[in-house]
Order: structure tokens, then C-alpha cells, then sequence
């Protein structure tokens, strides 16, 4: 590999470095990291922290002390440079406005309104234009994004955690609230209040919140609750529940009758229903923290894109059975099993 694309490789991964900075703040945007180098070194650096406020580019281009040193830079940016007016004018505007003669690009941008357009309005003004270094890492960081746009539906995030012995509870019976049985640990418990914080909206069925009725809040860490999900075909859910009491955070109630569907309707079109109207409400991710029968219809009808799964040193002997998932899926342990679904409708 030639000096120079090594140098935008690791200048590429810098800005993926700060885009993660910003993890679980921008939706519905994406995270986006920019550098601008001059002569091999970093001159101006930023992140987009927020929907509605500046952009990675705008924030690394007013960080450079010395403005006239970019007619001579080269911009790096994770995900291509927006040339649309929305919440912000078009960073590709900024750049070209500002005479910066080379723009290194992690991957191109898959919303409708930018989509190859950013790329081509800097080629037109004359700018040096390299993309996709990068690219596989870039796409990554913007799983959410990419899926959000290009399956239509949230990113699914598969959570649970379940005995040595493959259950996910105990028997119904010998649950109470003096009697709890926990299969992961305080440490644990508390990193997925972290993973909440870090997801647009916490979805269950409606039979975890009769059995359990959680709260669905991040009380352990620092951060914003994300909008919590029932899906509750037959309206059994009980009105003084938790998710609907408590107004740290927004709770979106699934029925079959608010969704417009008939009885007779099958689970899979109730799920995809609530999908439709989640992607219409321009929620991107989704943490998905049901019982069981949830967790295996989202396996079934494979609409997941994560499964996170911790295991227990303790037996159960019975109880109620962990969902089922395919092991021939790229998976790696930190803490906990990691399956990622390369294959996911």
C-alpha cells in the first residue's frame, strides 16, 4: 500500500474515532467525524454532537486556527458531505466556499437527498474527490443509518440473558418480587442501561411488562431514556404499568386496533405493521429486551441485525427456554456473546 493511502486510512479512521463521541446523541442522523490535514498534519478536527446543530465539516474547518492554510488541506469525513438544505446549508457548500482542493470520503451517503450528490457538486467545483477508504469500517460505525435508509425499518438490537442451562427465566411461580432471579450480573445490568442510552427507543411484549413491569429507563448511567415499545396485540397491558406512569420517557402502545389491523391478523404483519410506523416516526435503532416469544419472532421472521447475549454460570433446571439462534453467524465475545446477522431482511 502507497504512503499516501495508508496516511488517509488512518486519517479516516480519526474521524470515525470522534463521529463516536457523539454515540446515541444525533439520531436521526448519522455520527460523523471530520479531520483537515496540512502537510501530514492535523490542522482542524470535529464531530457532529447533535440533530440540528453544526456538522462534523463545519465544526473541523472553524477549528482551524490558520484559514488560509485550506487551499492547501485535504478534508477527511467518514460519510459523504451533505449538499442539501436541511437543519444546516450543505457542507459541501462550506467546503467548496472555503477552497479546499481534496476531499477524502469514508463511504457515500445513502439518503435519498444526498446519495452520490455531495460527491458530485465537490467534483464539479474542481475538487479532488477520493472515496470509500475505509468504506467496510465507515458503513459499520452507521449501521443504524444504513439500515434505517436502505431496509426501511430500525436497526434491531437482540438483548438477553439466560441460564447455563438455557433458560431465560425461572418458572412463572417462583418469580416474585421478594424471590428475584437474576442471570446477569450488577456490572452487566449496568452496561445494558449503557446500550439503552446509546438506542433510539427499548422495545418488550406485553407479557414482560404484565410479569416484570419494568421501567425501561437508563436510572444507572448518565443519559437520555429511549422511547419505549410495547407490542400488545390483544390490548392486555395494564393502564397503571410503569411505561405509562412514568414520564421519564415517551411510550409508544402497539394494538391491533391502533395499528388499523384486523383480528385475524398474523404476527408477522402485526410486527412489520409496528416496524412501518416506527421507520415513519424516523426511529432508527431499536434495543430489543423481550421475553422470550418476542425475542424468537424477531429471530423467526430474521429482522435482527444484533443479538447481544449474556450466559449465567447458574442452572435453572426449568423454567422458561431461551430463544433459538443461529451459531453460523459472524460472533465474537466481549463480556458476552456477540452474533451479528450479515443476512437480515
Amino acid at each position: 500500500m502507497k504512503t499516501e493511502e495508508t496516511s488517509d486510512f488512518r486519517f479516516i479512521q480519526r474521524c470515525i474515532q470522534l463521529a463516536k463521541n457523539a454515540l446515541g446523541n444525533t439520531y436521526p442522523n448519522p455520527l460523523v467525524g471530520s479531520v483537515i490535514v496540512h502537510d501530514g498534519k492535523i490542522i482542524g478536527e470535529g464531530w457532529h454532537h447533535k440533530a440540528g446543530e453544526a456538522h462534523a465539516e463545519v465544526n473541523a474547518i472553524r477549528s482551524v486556527k490558520n484559514k488560509t492554510l485550506l487551499k492547501e488541506s485535504t478534508l477527511y469525513v467518514n460519510l459523504e458531505p451533505c449538499s442539501h438544505f436541511g437543519k444546516t446549508p450543505p457542507c459541501s457548500d462550506l467546503i467548496i466556499a472555503n477552497k479546499i482542493p481534496r476531499v477524502v470520503i469514508g463511504c457515500q451517503d445513502p439518503f435519498e437527498k444526498v446519495n452520490g450528490s455531495g460527491i458530485q457538486k465537490l467534483k464539479e467545483a474542481g475538487i479532488e474527490v477520493l472515496v470509500n477508504v475505509g468504506e467496510v469500517e465507515s458503513q459499520e460505525l452507521n449501521s443504524r443509518f444504513f439500515t434505517y435508509h436502505q431496509k426501511k425499518r430500525p436497526y434491531i438490537l437482540l438483548k438477553w440473558a439466560q441460564s447455563q442451562d438455557g433458560y431465560i427465566a425461572p418458572e412463572k411461580e417462583i418469580r416474585t418480587e421478594k424471590k428475584a432471579v437474576f442471570l446477569s450480573s450488577k456490572e452487566d445490568q449496568i452496561r445494558v442501561h449503557q446500550w439503552r442510552k446509546e438506542e433510539e427507543a427499548i422495545l418488550i411484549g406485553v407479557q414482560t411488562l404484565i410479569d416484570d413491569n419494568p421501567s425501561l429507563t437508563t436510572r444507572w448511567v448518565d443519559g437520555k431514556n429511549p422511547i419505549r415499545i410495547v407490542l400488545d396485540p390483544n390490548n392486555r397491558a395494564k393502564k397503571n404499568a410503569n411505561v405509562f406512569t412514568d414520564n421519564n420517557a415517551s411510550t409508544l402502545h402497539f394494538t391491533r386496533k391502533s395499528l388499523g389491523l384486523k383480528k385475524e391478523c398474523s404476527a408477522s404483519d402485526f410486527l412489520n405493521a409496528s416496524l412501518n410506523v416506527l421507520f415513519e416516526q424516523k426511529i432508527s435503532s431499536v434495543l430489543v429486551e423481550g421475553g422470550s416469544a418476542t425475542l424468537q419472532h424477531f429471530i423467526d421472521q430474521n429482522i435482527w441485525d444484533e443479538a447481544r447475549i449474556f450466559v449465567a454460570e447458574k442452572k435453572l433446571v426449568r423454567g422458561v427456554k431461551a430463544p433459538e439462534i443461529s451459531k453460523q453467524i459472524v460472533q465474537y465475545s466481549i463480556g458476552y456473546t456477540h452474533l451479528k446477522n450479515k443476512a437480515s431482511k
